[in-house]
């Protein structure tokens, strides 16, 4: 099976033209992307995926093992990339897959332009002096509460990730979120709020633009100035929303933002 299937890859826009690819976060889908990335679709090839143990992708592209580290998630999108003869692309990740957009770029530079990392996070927990958001007994809860109640974890994350005063956005959420089969679930959310790519940072050799929402309380604003610092280099752009998902809350200032980005020359990091 190819993964473009695997991952249900959606191809639209410019067939010739650049590639921009979108990768949802945790627990979400392409459909997250509906509000930005056809505005795309007039200059770009746009592609869209599910990642892995997603309701959108196929049931075998899945691995427990594989997919234990984020480097499963990169393997996969380097291997949908050179199946669809991507190259020199703009992949835009949303929180955890900000830093698997991030590997990507690491272990395959011909593969990628330029990188949007929105709402990322290399590290949800404090790590004094580094202000993650969470301290571990945070995330010692959300993990137990996961492995207890498959079916009361939902409301909570999605309260937290959409933000305060987004009853729509946290609804899409919680039906997204409760889509998940229970031990994928709680896989990757141990692998995304224990993670730490920290060191990965230095490492991004691409322009990139960080994209922070004003007021977020999974990724809040001192961990986005800490990502736009730790890569040589890169933009940082602070758009006026709350929550985790500027594509659903701010999806005008959210386009705004990419396109804006890949309007200027790009510059690259010299001797890295």
């Amino acid at each position: 099976m190819s993964f473009a299937v695997r991952l249900n890859a959606t191809v639209r826009g410019l067939r010739d033209a650049q590639a921009i690819v979108f990768i949802h976060g945790y627990g979400c889908g392409q459909e997250v992307w509906r509000h930005v990335a056809p505005e795309f679709e007039a200059d770009h090839q746009v592609v869209l995926i599910d990642l892995p143990g997603t309701d959108g992708a196929d049931g075998s592209a899945y691995d427990p093992a594989r997919h234990s580290s984020l480097l499963g998630y990169r393997d996969d999108l380097i291997s949908l990339m050179d199946e669809l003869d991507l190259r020199s692309a703009v992949l835009v990740g949303h929180s955890v897959s900000a830093m698997i957009v991030a590997l990507v770029q690491i272990e395959r530079p011909d593969l990628v332009d330029r990188l949007v990392l929105a709402a990322p996070s290399p590290r949800y927990i404090d790590d004094a002096p580094y202000v993650g958001g969470f301290s571990t007994a945070d995330i010692d809860d959300l993990l137990a509460l996961m492995n207890r109640n498959h079916l009361g974890w939902q409301e909570p994350l999605a309260e937290m990730v959409a933000g305060a005063g987004s009853p729509q956005i946290k609804g899409e959420l919680v039906e997204l979120f409760c889509r998940m089969r229970p031990t994928v679930a709680a896989q990757f959310a141990e692998l995304t709020f224990r993670g730490d790519n920290r060191a990965d940072l230095v490492e991004i050799t691409t322009p990139t633009l960080v994209l922070q929402c004003r007021d977020d309380v999974v990724a809040p604003l001192t961990v986005g100035r800490y990502v736009a610092d730790a890569v040589a280099g890169s933009e940082l752009r602070i758009i006026e929303t709350r929550g985790h998902c500027p594509q659903l809350s701010a999806p005008g200032e959210t386009t705004s933002a990419i396109r804006d980005f890949l309007a200027r020359p790009p510059h690259r990091v010299a001797g890295r």
